[in-house]
């Protein structure tokens, strides 16, 4: 007799993982194409090879930048490498919206930012029909805020809208990460090692007695409790960013004024942002607006960094619970020995003292050495700082352990 009931179904055969093919090796002629679009024809060039369609716009738009013109400009032959665009605001504007079209957003700021430094196109930033072609970048601001004190008031509200669809974008992207990694370092610093019993930390105390387990008697015997200091809520740390606002220092200026509104508001931080160049401006009361932050800066000028750091001392009141953070590529004008004499009684009297060369995402920056190799002498090591950094160099600071200082310094 069969038995009766559901019949039983064989497991289903295991298939493999399809095996990763490689991309398959261009064609002769997608080689010379290639090769032609980056060498950028010419007699010389040796392709041989015609553009047609989109190849031949992607190129038309690559050679009004970077290609020479002879005779432009009264320059023969080996004269200024200039491109093709001239001065000419709808050709400008014709162009912005053809890089858009063929390239990446990537490249297309990277263009924008090599037209502007190779071709003056600054001025043209002052239209707003301009503006609003530009796709906005942390660079593109830097430009924006070393004009606007030429910006007509037609073009202002553009400009601020360009500044805030960019600072909203950095804070999407970097300030979650900050505000948990710097409240973290927050809560370790604050636990107690004898906690009254309502301020005790249960699962991190376990933890850390789990050896003291007794079997017989299925427990746990803490021989050190750790717990949560009352005051958490309190103000218990101060940071100052100190920042440099020379015109080298466009993207740090941007990136720090993003990281002070995040860490203001912490409310067991009080933060403080101070820009410099051979003056001082304290820009802490108006914190929780970036952009009003930005565009309360002056890119551009010397640099006094000793008279800034004075500024920042006199504002400390809590050394032991303050860490200042000075961003700057350290070319001092003003006065050397006194700005390392202030570093070192600032470091004395307990403050953290930390010194980013840059806090952008570009590689190494240029900087003053010998101030650097000064401060490191002193302990304040001085280094450039990617923004996804920052957030643990913070942490680190605040909680006093070892920077995570990168390799490449």
């Amino acid at each position: 007799m069969s038995p009766t009931g559901p019949t039983p179904t064989a497991a289903p055969t295991p298939t493999a993982a399809p095996t990763p093919t490689a991309a398959p090796a261009p064609t002769a002629d997608e080689r010379l194409r290639r090769w032609r679009l980056v060498l950028g024809g010419g007699g010389a060039e040796g392709t041989g090879r015609a553009l047609s369609g989109t190849d031949a716009a992607m190129d038309s738009a690559l050679s009004a930048l970077y290609d020479s013109r002879d005779g432009e400009d009264g320059k023969e032959g080996g004269g200024e490498r200039r491109g093709g665009l001239g001065g000419s605001a709808p050709s400008v504007a014709r162009w912005l919206g053809d890089i858009r079209t063929y390239f990446p957003t990537s490249v297309v700021q990277v263009m924008q930012r090599d037209a502007i430094d190779r071709l003056g196109l600054a001025p043209l930033l002052l239209e707003p029909e301009m503006l609003e072609a530009v796709e906005p970048d942390v660079h593109l601001v830097g430009t924006l805020l070393s004009l606007h004190q030429a910006l007509p008031e037609t073009t202002r509200e553009t400009a601020r809208a360009v500044v805030r669809k960019v600072v909203a974008d950095l804070e999407a992207r970097l300030a979650s990460r900050t505000r948990t990694t710097v409240t973290g370092a927050l809560d370790r610093s604050a636990r107690i090692s004898r906690p009254r019993h309502r301020d005790i930390d249960w699962d991190r105390t376990l933890r850390a007695n789990l050896r003291h387990y007794l079997p017989e008697h299925r427990t746990v015997v803490p021989e050190r409790l750790i717990g949560h200091g009352r005051a958490s809520r309190a103000v218990r740390k101060e940071v100052v960013l100190c920042v440099d606002q020379s015109a080298s220092m466009a993207a740090s200026v941007v990136y720090a004024s993003v990281f002070g509104a995040v860490l203001a508001s912490l409310p067991s931080v009080a933060t403080r942002l101070v820009v410099f160049d051979t003056s001082v401006v304290d820009l802490t009361d108006v914190l929780d607006d970036p952009v009003d932050v930005l565009f309360g800066t002056r890119l551009g000028g010397g640099t006094d960094i000793n008279r800034a750091l004075a500024h920042c001392q006199s504002r400390i009141t809590r050394p032991a619970d303050t860490v200042v953070v000075l961003v700057s590529d350290l070319y001092e004008g003003g006065i050397r020995d006194e700005m390392l004499k202030r570093v070192a009684a600032m470091k004395a009297s307990g403050v953290q003292f930390v010194a980013l060369l840059a806090l952008s995402d570009e590689g190494a920056p240029a900087y003053d050495r010998d101030h650097a190799a000064a401060l490191a002498a002193l302990g304040a090591p001085a280094f450039a700082c990617t923004p996804d950094l920052f957030p643990e160099v913070m942490a680190a600071a605040l909680e006093k352990r070892p920077l995570p200082i990168p390799d490449t310094v």
